[in-house]
């Protein structure tokens, strides 16, 4: 879903390229990918990268709806998905029966994306425990279901895991109470070095994207807020939010298999915000 924010709000310099568009090719050509959130923001950037460049791609969303808007707009591409479902990827049930259909579909997977997460957003003295306990399923408990009913098929060839840290696993960015988000993309990013190490025996590499702040759905409310945004584009190197094209054609990267040779890597595509 695309954000509408005017140039003029963000204060973002014309020096400031935006994303390159994806394309096509036929880099991730015989890759057969699951991807979670598939139905906006991020999920969905990498699902019609992922087709764009010749994977066949199962995408999944909570939202029905939401994954079918993914597969119309990948077919007024030229880039069809090979299937689309719903799924809570915060039920055990759920995650086995979604691997299932993927691999029905795709007789196989190379690839998971766990680009699926939700998050409450609050100061401590505001944050509820029930609203803590749900961002932590859904940032990391729905990274550790995926990849455990993944994990068999991907044993069988070897395959590339791609979770999803943050660039709060690094640090805090003033006017954004994330304490429960920090929480569960640092679980991530230790939780996919220990994938790395239990994988590698059996071809399986896993890898970790941090993005810094990204223009999505979810974002839309706080990129709107002219304070917030300055604050933003005053802790990157490069003046602009990101797009999700900037972390797909990471994840393209991390898929194919140019990246042979990585594992247990964690790669901020950020502006350089966690360099400052």
């Amino acid at each position: 879903m695309s954000l509408c924010v005017t140039r003029a709000a963000m204060s973002e310099p014309q020096c400031a390229r935006p994303a390159a568009p994806i394309g096509r090719s036929g880099r991730l050509a015989g890759k057969r990918a699951l991807v979670t959130g598939a139905g906006s923001g991020i999920g969905r950037g990498i699902a019609l990268a992922f087709a764009a460049h010749g994977a066949r791609v199962f995408g999944a969303d909570l939202r029905a709806a939401a994954a079918l808007e993914t597969q119309c707009v990948a077919d007024e591409q030229g880039a069809p998905l090979a299937g689309t479902s719903a799924a809570d990827v915060t039920d055990p049930r759920a995650v086995r029966a979604l691997v299932d259909a993927a691999n029905e579909c795709l007789g196989g997977i190379d690839v998971l994306v766990t680009a699926a997460a939700t998050a409450v957003f609050a100061p401590i003295e505001d944050l509820a425990y029930e609203d803590w306990q749900l961002t932590l399923r859904a940032e990391l408990d729905s990274v550790f279901l995926c990849c455990k009913a993944a994990w068999p098929l991907l044993k069988r060839q070897g395959g590339s895991i791609i979770n999803f840290a943050s660039a709060n696993a690094y640090l805090t960015l003033e006017g954004s109470p994330a304490l429960a988000h920090c929480a569960g993309k640092g679980g991530v990013l230790a939780m996919t070095r220990q994938l790395a190490l239990e994988g590698a025996p059996h071809g399986i590499r896993a890898n970790t994207i941090s993005p810094g702040m990204i223009r999505t759905g979810a974002t839309a409310a706080l990129l709107m807020d002219p304070a917030f945004s300055e604050t933003v584009l005053r802790h990157a190197m490069i003046k602009r939010v990101g797009a999700p094209e900037d972390i797909a054609w990471c994840a393209i990267f991390l898929a194919s298999d140019e990246s042979a040779w990585i594992t247990a890597a964690d790669i901020n595509v950020d502006g350089g915000a966690t360099a400052l």
